[in-house]
């Protein structure tokens, strides 16, 4: 779950600094767009504050980021799902198999911790 969070705090920082590109890695979709660059960056700093909160905490405060990123995880994978037929396959799959995998991750780490 450390390395998740860790990852989260990367992501975020390099989508923040480089939306566009992060955009565009994504979704393979380039150009300017300043809404765009705006909704990535709010995702960059839900990322970092996520990754930053639960590394920076312990104990009960370090459960509750994990399952707030358990929850966050699992919205991402179902709006991949929900949003297929109007993205390419590769990126839907990508960004899918991330958010799922991150969700299994946050699940595993959440029912350790309820059953401690």
């Amino acid at each position: 779950m450390t390395n998740v969070a860790r990852a989260r705090v990367a992501l975020g920082l390099a989508a923040f600094a480089a939306p566009k590109l992060t955009v565009k890695a994504m979704t393979s979709v380039g150009g300017t767009d300043p809404g765009r660059d705006y909704v990535a960056r709010m995702f960059a700093a839900r990322e970092i504050a996520l990754g930053a909160g639960y590394l920076l905490s312990d104990g009960p405060g370090r459960r509750l980021w994990a399952r707030a990123g358990l929850l966050v995880d699992s919205l991402d994978t179902i709006s991949g799902l929900r949003t297929r037929r109007g993205l390419p396959l590769w990126v839907t799959a990508g960004a899918t198999a991330i958010a799922g995998g991150a969700a299994a991750v946050g699940a595993a780490k959440v029912a350790r911790d309820i059953l401690r």
